[in-house]
């Protein structure tokens, strides 16, 4: 064989294949696999083991010769008792030597870490899980913004960012230390680093009763492609639809509201809104009032005179927009629903998936 085993070694100079073989083997990192599940909720499965006092996804070190989908297949049967088949990748992260506490006497040299999609896990499968005894204390599904209070950092970013790659659907991510090579603006922003909003409110495809105030006016922007208009707060990334409180110059008109505030929170135009339900607040009593509309235009960012913050504006498909927000599942699949038949009533296509889009400049439709 003819490489090279030194930098500053002439392309040319012969090793032989016992050489070059311990010349790979003395730069030979770890090599890891662990699995993403979701419940309806959006909350990832965390493990708590015995052998570490953090909290970790399922998975675990390759055995020889194993593929790392091979071993985040075994590792799930290994350690929850389910047999699943797994075949998209999220992330691959590599782990600098620097980058996990480990002790001296480990010499860890480094490791690469493949984090696979589980999916979305129904109440059955979910109760179909059965904790290997003697290695798993107990599985718990955590908000993502207890990711880093439960995991090591790294194993906290590592999953964020796997978290934050699968709602954006572009594909795996490439990650280092568990940080992104090429950040999305979800990562810019910190999307699901704290807490998503949650309104566990029932959702009622029908008028607001009478004698019941409105207190709230949030619309789903359709832009022509399907996609929806969500605001995401610059400093910790909480997510937010266009609209907010009735003012006095709403004139009573709920519809005035969430137009006045998509204007002032994103500078965006909106036309044709059509109600499709409200949420029911037993401790107000009040209703939330949800709209559909159509995103017309979009001004140059500004900020919003209520909160004092200019918001990073974002298209995404409804159900990725789902992902930002804690509603409970009845709530936020009713409203998902509803959403969708508004926005065929309004003559709006149904978005393809495709990763969220920054809105940075003036546009018009």
């Amino acid at each position: 064989m003819t490489t090279t085993s030194a930098p500053d070694e002439r392309p040319s100079v012969a090793m032989k294949d016992e050489a070059y073989g311990a010349l790979r083997a003395s730069h030979a990192l770890w090599a890891g696999t662990s699995v993403l599940i979701t419940n309806r909720r959006g909350q990832v499965l965390l493990q708590r083991v015995t052998y570490r006092p953090t909290w970790l996804l399922p998975g675990g070190a390759l055995d020889k010769g194993e593929s790392p989908a091979q071993g985040a297949a075994r590792e799930l049967e290994e350690e929850l008792g389910v047999t699943a088949t797994l075949t998209r990748g999220l992330a691959v992260d590599w782990v600098s030597p620097t980058g996990r506490a480990t002790p001296p006497a480990m010499n860890f040299p480094g490791e690469l870490l493949h984090v696979f999609d589980g999916g979305v896990w129904d109440d059955d499968q979910i109760a179909a899980i059965r904790p290997c005894p003697g290695e798993i204390d107990g599985i718990e599904f955590v908000e993502p913004a207890d990711l880093p209070a439960l995991m090591a950092p790294d194993d906290a970013r590592r999953a964020l960012s796997a978290l934050r790659a699968r709602i954006n659907g572009a594909g795996p991510v490439f990650l280092e230390d568990g940080l992104p090579l090429a950040p999305t603006v979800l990562d810019r922003v910190g999307v699901l680093y704290t807490a998503r909003a949650r309104h566990h409110l029932s959702f009622h495809p029908m008028p607001v009763p009478a004698d019941l105030p409105v207190r709230q006016s949030w619309v789903w922007a359709f832009a022509p492609d399907g996609r929806v208009l969500v605001l995401l707060e610059p400093d910790t990334g909480a997510a937010v639809l266009p609209g907010g409180t009735p003012e006095p110059e709403d004139g009573g008109d709920p519809v005035a509201t969430a137009v006045r505030e998509a204007r002032e929170e994103a500078a965006a135009e909106l036309a044709g809104a059509r109600y499709f339900g409200y949420l029911s607040d037993p401790d107000g009593p009040c209703a939330r009032v949800r709209y559909a509309a159509i995103l017309m235009s979009l001004d140059a960012a500004q900020v919003d005179p209520a909160t004092s913050r200019t918001y990073v504006r974002i298209l995404a498909t409804p159900e990725q927009a789902l992902e930002f927000f804690d509603w409970g599942p009845s709530a936020a699949e009713q409203q998902l629903t509803a959403a969708h038949q508004a926005r065929v009533l309004l003559g709006i296509p149904k978005a393809t998936h495709q990763p969220v889009t920054e809105l940075t400049d003036p546009i018009s439709w």
